[in-house]
């Protein structure tokens, strides 16, 4: 466990293992916890650093705005306190648009991107999404942090022997504090890099479920977009993919990550 301080924020990450550096972001409302079935796996190969995001699990909760632009400026400053140089990157939700933003502001720093169950925007354009964003929005502000937990924990892990995978998710976000969770959240409506994602240098994994929140045809349109991308889609998995399906996502990851290191790196400009 260690922590380093930007602009006033004592942030909190982890280390594991040897070798080229690999870090992994997780969503919102969570914590380093999303990549306890990775870690090890990963940790045989690779330099693993798990961060804990801004407003979340060890790291400072600041009462202020939140955005998705700033949460990207906390990793860049982790990256350049430890001397990472190119990193191969790994966000799931949340932290698959941190990644999305990072490699459009600050490409040189990626040495591969692999989102999870993410987009690179989330813009409300119809009366229906204005619709569910409010109902979301209010749902937030009404119930308690344990009780959204315990839904999400349904609805993630719905078989009968996923009871355990249920019952940490309700007692891992009860551990949240609500400002910075709803901070967090409205830090992601709105946000958007779709238009620059031409950007994007490095090689890219996305990483579908097949019943994830959002469909797997809107991760083909926005995979046509970058440079150096393909698609996998996960089979029988959530928008969890790597605590419902680790063996899975771990194959498909250590697999991409073992032909991108066999690919001479190439530093863009960064201008």
């Amino acid at each position: 466990m260690a922590y380093f301080e930007h602009e006033g924020c004592n942030l909190h990450y982890e280390e594991y293992g040897h070798g080229t550096p690999l870090l992994l972001v997780h969503g919102l409302g969570s914590s380093t916890l999303d990549w306890e079935k990775q870690i090890p796996a990963l940790a045989s190969r690779y330099r693993v650093i798990v961060a804990d995001v801004r407003g979340h699990g060890r790291s400072d909760k600041p009462r202020e705005r939140y955005s998705i632009a700033g949460f990207s400026a906390d990793l860049v400053a982790l990256i350049e306190h430890l001397n990472l140089g190119p990193v191969h990157y790994v966000g799931l939700s949340m932290g698959g648009m941190i990644g999305f933003q990072l490699a459009v502001d600050q490409p040189q720093l990626l040495r591969s991107l692999c989102i999870v169950n993410s987009a690179p925007e989330v813009k409300l354009r119809s009366r229906d999404d204005y619709w569910q964003w409010f109902k979301r929005w209010s749902l937030m502000h009404a119930l308690s942090l344990r009780t959204i937990g315990k839904a999400l924990g349904g609805k993630l892990f719905p078989k009968p022997e996923q009871a355990d995978l249920r019952e940490k998710m309700a007692e891992r976000w009860a551990k949240n504090d609500k400002h910075a969770y709803l901070a967090s959240f409205n830090a992601i409506v709105g946000w958007g890099v779709q238009e620059r994602l031409s950007r994007v240098s490095c090689p890219t994994l996305i990483v579908s479920a097949d019943r994830d929140y959002t469909p797997v045809s809107l991760k083909e349109n926005y995979v046509k977009l970058l440079p150096d991308a393909r698609l996998v889609v996960i089979a029988d998995s959530r928008h969890a993919t790597p605590l419902d399906q680790p063996e899975r996502f771990n194959q498909t990851l250590l697999e991409f990550l073992s032909a991108v290191d066999t690919t001479p790196i190439r530093i863009p400009d960064p201008c």
